[in-house]
């Protein structure tokens, strides 16, 4: 290789590796300011020393002089000369000043304005002295010359540095020699891993997913003609041991026709035998050959995750600054941020985050006076959870602002005429904090830089369900609001539970199946024109798929079989005619005009007996199943109820909230009585049902107080408690409740027969 050549390798290497380097620096840099700060100094540090003798060596002076402005800042950070937050800008300042030097050859070599003038601001608030700039580059390394774009830098602000004066520097503290191993043995071992990694293009590991999913589906047909050949095999011997009970031939020279006919019998004995052998080792072959080419895509699958890591990382610094512009303090922090996404996936699970990251700082997150006056501490907490979860990626994104009010919601709806009164006071709460989701819904009444043009949850949503995901939102006004995400992990390999619908083939992901089950008639019953069954103590829509995509009539058996999906806080029993099998498949895009774009379709997969297995889309089939099993005005408008339910347990208010709406009734929740009788006191409510055993107010007192208060003695009241002894039913009785409901042996029938009793 040429010296030019070598140097432009070099060169590109360095680039590639620095930029990952700098966001490691902005990520240390912002925890300068919390506690650790000596470790993320130390990190800093390190990553700059390395940047800065590669950079040397290169002749990319102007790098080098930047980062060793950016270690005397360093210095005088831990001297107490420079404060915490003024490092910290100005770390990030001279971050995006080296990221900008990376995009230029020619200014990393001999510096630009914009590198110059950071450099030397750099050395103003540190109170070291800047080292000269060499113009002449290494000859081996020069490069052609680019244009580069600069822009002002102001002055440094002067409230970042201590205004007592500089001590002298200190000549840097002698490293014990066992340090100086500990170090060098670190750097080695990180050295070694970056050794054992190697970058490659993704079309590269598309073309390789794809293949590895065609050479599995091409393993299991030969499991199929091995099959076929050991049933061929298998006849033969049947035959060779009819043959040989036939009686030995008479009358054709004794002794040549025994002799030939043991000469038979034992080739035909041998032959057998040869047969069997080889099918054992054909069979063992093909589960070997099978069994690395299953290991074989499952690895090409993990090569294809990345790290969440490299969107997150860059969220503490855009969190910070987006705060300090709104007035805000904010502590962001990231739980499993190694956990890893398909490279497919990453740009819309990117776009995801950082729309819900927004709106956490601009919406959710108050002021620090604000959060002062309401008891809060000053800085507000945000908080990005990931994990995984079986063959799905859950992320949640939680803070502690000011919640969001259903009711407002509801306001806002109605004023920028996307429901009507009518429509927003029937909706329930989970109902009304799904407006967000509502392309064109904006609580913001003036538009700004971040938020007030109805864009941003509508567009998380869809990219969501686009991946086969879902969102949910849960809130409580003054406490914060929680938006999690559930999507798969891979898109190109996927574990599914293959159908039968008529004489085709499709699959339904398996992280969206819940259960499989047959249901008989006597199962079924009808909820305000719904059909629906039992499936764990709650009521479940029961639709017939076929009919549903357009395909067939719907099972022809009493006892069809069923899978019980689930999307969100949705479930539904779909009726198919039959289960093939539960494998991994290799998802292929619909290439053809026929399914491209067709509702419902997520992609195709092919079997191993030449059928192409069409892959559901879980989300498009749980919309049209809302729409279908959703109650008709006319249906629910003469016994549609507003009914509170009180429970403090989450599981408990989730269970009961589901068997009230399986009624068509509009369900409100109160975690406790006193909040139960704050809710009261603003809305009215046609019956409560409420727990026992509560915190601040239990049941009991709560039933007291709403029967002796003039205006709501007529107000029903049911309590559902676990307390089933006679001591306790008469507490109720005394309490003034109009009814008592065992938890254990709650229904929809039992519930419907004591509401439609009162009310």
């Amino acid at each position: 290789m040429n010296t030019e050549a070598l140097k432009k390798s070099l060169v590109s290497k360095f680039v590639e590796l620095t930029h990952d380097r700098l966001q490691k620096v902005q990520l240390a840099a912002i925890n300068l300011e919390k506690e650790g700060a000596d470790k993320a100094a130390d990190e800093i540090a390190r990553e700059l020393h390395t940047m800065k003798g590669e950079a040397r060596m290169l002749g990319l002076l102007a790098v080098g002089q930047l980062a060793h402005a950016i270690e005397d800042l360093l210095r005088s950070h831990r001297e107490g000369k420079v404060l915490a937050k003024a490092t910290t800008d100005w770390v990030l300042r001279a971050c995006d000043a080296l990221s900008d030097l990376l995009d230029n050859v020619d200014a990393a070599q001999k510096g630009g304005e914009e590198s110059t003038q950071v450099a030397q601001a750099l050395a103003a608030v540190s109170g070291h002295a800047l080292p000269p700039l060499q113009p002449k580059p290494s000859p081996a390394l020069s490069a052609p010359v680019k244009a580069t774009k600069t822009r002002p830098l102001p002055k440094p602000p002067t409230p970042f540095v201590e205004t007592q004066e500089k001590e002298p520097s200190k000549p840097p503290a002698k490293v014990s020699k066992g340090k100086s191993v500990a170090v060098a043995e670190e750097v080695s071992d990180r050295r070694a891993k970056e050794d054992r990694s190697i970058r490659v293009n993704v079309d590269v590991l598309d073309a390789m997913g794809l293949l590895a999913g065609d050479l599995l589906v091409e393993s299991a047909r030969n499991r199929l003609r091995g099959d076929a050949l050991n049933e061929l095999l298998g006849r033969f011997s049947r035959v060779g041991d009819q043959f040989l009970k036939m009686q030995r031939p008479q009358g054709a020279g004794e002794g040549a026709a025994a002799t030939a006919f043991e000469q038979l019998e034992s080739d035909l004995l041998l032959l057998r035998d040869d047969a069997f052998r080889f099918m054992r080792q054909n069979a063992d072959g093909l589960d070997a050959l099978h069994g690395d080419l299953s290991q074989l895509a499952n690895q090409v699958a993990e090569a294809r995750l990345v790290p969440l890591s490299t969107v997150v990382e860059a969220f503490p610094r855009a969190v910070r600054e987006l705060a300090h512009e709104q007035g805000k303090q904010i502590d962001l922090s990231i739980e499993n941020s190694g956990v890893g996404v398909d490279r497919s996936m990453l740009a819309d699970v990117r776009d995801a985050l950082i729309h819900l990251v927004r709106n956490a700082i601009d919406h959710g997150i108050e002021s620090a006076g604000v959060r002062q006056t309401l008891g809060k501490p000053e800085e507000g907490k945000l908080a990005i959870r990931l994990r995984s979860d079986g063959d799905m990626l859950a992320v949640e994104l939680a803070d502690d602002g000011r919640g969001i009010d259903p009711e407002k919601l509801k306001e806002v709806a109605v004023t920028r005429k996307l429901l009507t009164r009518a429509q927003a006071s029937a909706l329930s709460e989970r109902e009304a904090l799904e407006l967000i989701f509502r392309a064109g819904f904006s609580t913001r009444e003036e538009v700004s830089d971040v938020s007030g043009r109805g864009v941003g949850m509508d567009v998380v949503k869809q990219k969501i369900e686009s991946l086969g995901g879902s969102v949910t939102v849960q809130s409580r006004v003054g406490r914060g609001t929680t938006v999690a995400l559930r999507l798969p992990q891979s898109l190109a390999m996927m574990r599914v539970l293959l159908i039968r619908l008529g004489e085709d083939v499709y699959g339904v992901p398996a992280a969206d199946v819940e259960a499989v089950a047959r249901f008989r008639p006597e199962d079924r019953m009808e909820v305000f024109g719904t059909l629906a069954v039992m499936h764990r103590e709650r009521p479940t829509a029961f639709v017939a798929l076929g009919p549903l995509l357009g395909l067939n009539g719907g099972p022809r058996f009493e006892r069809p079989p069923a899978i019980i999906v689930r999307h969100g806080p949705d479930r539904a029993a779909l009726a198919v005619d039959g289960f093939v099998d539960e494998r991994e498949v290799a998802v292929k895009p619909c290439g053809g005009e026929l399914l491209k774009g067709a509702p419902f379709i997520a992609g195709t997969a092919a079997l191993e007996d030449g059928r192409i297995a069409v892959l559901l889309h879980v989300p498009d089939i749980m919309a049209e199943v809302r729409k279908l099993t959703r109650p008709t005005a006319e249906a629910t408008a003469s016994r549609r109820l507003r009914v509170l339910l009180v429970d403090d347990s989450p599981i408990a208010r989730a269970t009961e909230g589901a068997l009230v709406k399986a009624l068509g009734h509009h369900v409100d929740e109160a975690q406790d009585g006193e909040e139960a009788w704050a809710r009261i006191q603003k809305h009215p409510y046609d019956i409560i049902l409420t727990d026992v055993q509560m915190p601040k107010l239990d049941g009991f007192a709560l039933t007291k107080r709403i029967k002796t208060h003039a205006d709501l003695a007529a107000l029903p009241v049911i309590i559902l408690s676990s307390l089933a002894s006679p001591e306790d039913r008469r507490r109720g009785v005394d309490a003034g409740a109009n009814g008592y409901l065992i938890k254990g042996e709650l229904g929809v029938e039992s519930l419907a027969l004591a509401i439609e009793r009162l009310s």
